[in-house]
């Protein structure tokens, strides 16, 4: 379906038809996979628009053309991991730049600003920005870049993107970590952010068997930055990665939207478990930033954090008990996964800093997938019987 055709149709028609047409030689309905790493020429500097994959790839152009279409954007750079997104976007500060950030941040992200970037001169402030006025403090004339996730990970705070976006001074950019939402239930460039990265390992993808990443921007000066930079640096996503997002990408509404349904359901059952001291979830009425959520996302997405009374033996017994979940890091995949973040995806964050968060030896993880609802309750069931001995 031609961009033209695509203008007033809604997400999920975009999210099938978006950046790809039938093939013009034999007419295959899905987008073929160009493996190939050069393209002929007709004479120097003449050619189709593909001269080497590192620059472009028919299949990543398809792909990142989907992108930016469902994420509101000018154009879309897939990369190979988040955190090739992430170091994308970093790449364009320099030596004295300043970076704010939440304090609440997927562990792999915090690694990367403090055990790599910061080494080469940027300096990074965390600050809790549920409460965006509180980076006035640190806001400064070398502030290049705010980075924010919402929900955060792990602790699933919101924080009020266009509320950050007004306080910030011209020139300095906003960039937004929608991997928990997807462009399906959250749209940060329509609140005011200049830059959307996700970790297209999640959601997007939503199989489990890819691992990417992808940067969409605002306005076509950061595009025409980041395209030399991926071209540059060459972290791009190959050809056959693109093409397996592409295609999950067709099934994301109907993925999201089961997602939710079971989250809330198990929601509903945790808060209502004697063994559960606290429910972590966007959905749920008594969240500190509900009306943020509601306000900003058409959806609350499949991620649960939640505290079990007891300590790290319970906590240990528990996750070792679970059948229908998989003890596993990640998330967004059609098959449901629990972790411990202490342990596991949130090691690199200093253990005073957890603390500060509320990260704690209690405190669990969900991505609910898309199994029956009535067995995922029976999982979780079955194993706090465990760890508890009821």
């Amino acid at each position: 379906m031609k961009k033209e055709d695509l203008l007033n149709k809604k997400f999920e028609t975009k999210a099938i038809h978006s950046g790809q047409e039938p093939d013009g030689i034999t007419g295959s309905i899905m987008t073929p996979i160009h493996l190939s790493s050069t393209f002929v020429q007709t004479s120097p500097g003449q050619h189709t628009g593909y001269e080497y994959s590192r620059t472009a790839n028919p299949t990543r152009t398809a792909y990142e053309t989907c992108l930016a279409e469902l994420e509101g954007g000018n154009r879309a750079f897939a990369l190979a991991s988040g955190c090739a997104a992430t170091s994308l976007v970093l790449h364009r500060l320099k030596v004295g730049d300043e970076v704010i950030a939440s304090d609440d941040m997927y562990g792999g992200t915090y690694r990367l600003f403090e055990k790599v970037f910061k080494n080469k001169g940027i300096k990074f402030h965390y600050v809790d920005l549920t409460s965006p006025e509180s980076m006035k403090s640190v806001l400064s004339k070398n502030t290049q870049l705010v980075w924010v996730e919402t929900p955060t990970n792990p602790t699933l705070k919101m924080i009020d993107i266009q509320r950050v976006k007004e306080l910030l001074p011209r020139g300095v950019d906003l960039c937004v970590d929608n991997t928990f939402m997807s462009s399906y239930f959250q749209k940060p460039l329509l609140h005011g952010a200049d830059l959307v990265v996700h970790s297209t390992t999640k959601f997007m993808n939503g199989h489990s068997d890819v691992v990417g990443g992808a940067v969409i921007s605002s306005r076509k000066e950061l595009s025409d930055e980041l395209a030399f930079l991926a071209n540059s640096v060459g972290n791009i996503a190959g050809a056959f990665d693109s093409y397996l997002v592409m295609r999950s990408l067709k099934t994301l509404p109907v993925r999201m939207e089961r997602h939710q349904e079971n989250a809330f359901g198990v929601s509903g059952f945790l808060e209502s478990h004697p063994k559960i001291d606290k429910v972590i979830y966007p959905g749920l009425r008594n969240h500190p930033q509900y009306e943020i959520a509601e306000k900003q996302m058409t959806g609350f997405g499949g991620v649960i954090s939640f505290i079990l009374k007891g300590g790290l033996t319970e906590a240990k017994a528990f996750l070792e008990s679970v059948r229908v979940f998989s003890l596993a890091e990640s998330l967004g995949g059609v098959e449901s996964l629990i972790e411990h973040p202490g342990i596991m995806t949130h090691a690199s964050v200093p253990k005073e800093q957890r603390k500060q968060l509320g990260i704690n030896d209690s405190f669990i993880r969900l991505s609910v997938g898309l199994e029956n609802k009535d067995d995922l309750l029976a999982d979780l069931r079955q194993a706090l019987n465990r760890a508890f001995a009821l």
